[in-house]
């Protein structure tokens, strides 16, 4: 991984947490705005994932294509949440569940087909599995939604930002 690959490795990263602090910290923060942090989240996650897909074709025993696939899903979730902010709740739920949901497949499955160290494939199981854990929670519990569903949001966004980073900064010492 080159030096821009990792620099916005921990971009991704730092906006996970910032993410993350807003909603823990802010639940009572209105839909809009809790729309608008989530979609720069995804759209940073994305852009990430797609950088990454363009930087690893060719590769040997690369899933380059899923980065592209799965960037691509993230930033026209993004896109799509930033030009149509009055979604309902219910839609803004479905967004984040699915997204959460194919983010953490992609990542396991990545930890499984990629040449990685054992700390770098630990750590993406990590996210892929805390991803996958919390999209079903979203999708099949929208009950619980206002300060349980963001602090849930925000746990994840916190959790997974630091393991985002880790990722980068170990890709580094290949």
């Amino acid at each position: 991984m080159n030096d821009t690959a990792r620099t916005v490795g921990i971009l991704g990263g730092v906006s996970a947490i910032l993410f993350g602090v807003a909603a823990v910290f802010w639940p009572q923060i209105t839909l809009v705005t809790l729309l608008y942090l989530f979609a720069a989240f995804v759209l940073v996650s994305g852009i990430f994932a797609l950088f990454e897909g363009i930087m690893s074709i060719g590769s040997k025993g690369s899933s380059w294509f899923l980065r592209l696939l799965i960037g691509a899903l993230q930033i026209g979730v993004g896109v799509y949440l930033l030009r149509h902010p009055q979604v309902t709740f219910a839609t803004f739920i479905l967004l984040i569940g699915f997204t959460l949901i194919f983010r953490g497949v992609f990542d396991m499955v990545t930890a499984f087909t990629e040449k990685m160290t054992a700390t770098g494939r630990t750590l993406l199981l990590i996210a892929g599995a805390l991803s996958l854990i919390v999209g079903v929670v979203v999708l099949f519990q929208p009950a619980a939604s206002g300060v349980a569903f963001v602090w849930l949001l925000g746990l994840y966004a916190l959790i997974t930002g630091p393991i985002t980073i880790a990722l980068a900064v170990d890709a580094g010492k290949k």
